[in-house]
């Protein structure tokens, strides 16, 4: 079983990519290596602190590690909240995060979004890329109460329920995690 270090604290993260990877990798994150050094992101897009968090974690322990950064990109919001997704009115505080993007929103009629992610795996060698994303619409009003982040705002194409409202079987099916993690599940396999 092939180890991979995910540059993250964050459990649901972890299990998610635990899932979709499956039973041949077996994944870590941060907490399970007892790392709680601060991961200063303070690059300009998503690639750039992608390779931020693996490089850290790869630094940290020689363990290929997985950087992932991910966010909700908004064209009516000259593409806000980004890379700033995360602590866009509060440091990892979603309730704030989700009421500003209403709020910004309120009056626009264009409602498309995308929710994208980067992962950048660094090892001794070499460093890779892969991205996904997942194309929706935000809603008026958050719905549902299953996954994290801005998933009660955000309506994937060809759904008219929330990534909140999904069971995670079915979100895991379709997220931008999930894309990016099948090109690296293919990159790993080659």
């Amino acid at each position: 079983m092939k180890e991979i270090l995910v540059a993250t604290h964050n459990l649901h993260k972890k299990e998610e990519i635990q899932q979709i990877l499956g039973e041949k990798y077996k994944i870590t994150s941060l907490t399970d290596y007892n790392i709680h050094d601060e991961i200063i992101e303070d690059g300009n897009s998503f690639h750039e602190n992608a390779l931020i968090k693996a490089k850290f974690c790869f630094e940290k322990t020689g363990k290929p590690s997985l950087g992932d950064d991910s966010g909700l990109v908004v064209p009516a919001l000259d593409g806000r909240p980004g890379i700033f997704s995360a602590r866009y009115a509060g440091d990892h505080d979603f309730d704030k995060n989700i009421e500003k993007v209403l709020e910004e929103m309120q009056n626009e009629e264009s409602r498309e979004a995308y929710f994208i992610t980067v992962l950048c795996l660094h090892d001794e060698n070499s460093t890779h890329y892969f991205e996904g994303r997942v194309y929706g619409n935000l809603s008026k009003e958050r719905s549902g109460k299953k996954g994290f982040g801005y998933d009660p705002i955000f309506i994937p194409e060809n759904y008219e329920i929330s990534f909140a409202d999904m069971p995670s079987e079915e979100k895991n099916a379709i997220s931008h995690r999930k894309n990016a993690l099948d090109k690296f599940l293919q990159f790993l396999e080659k």
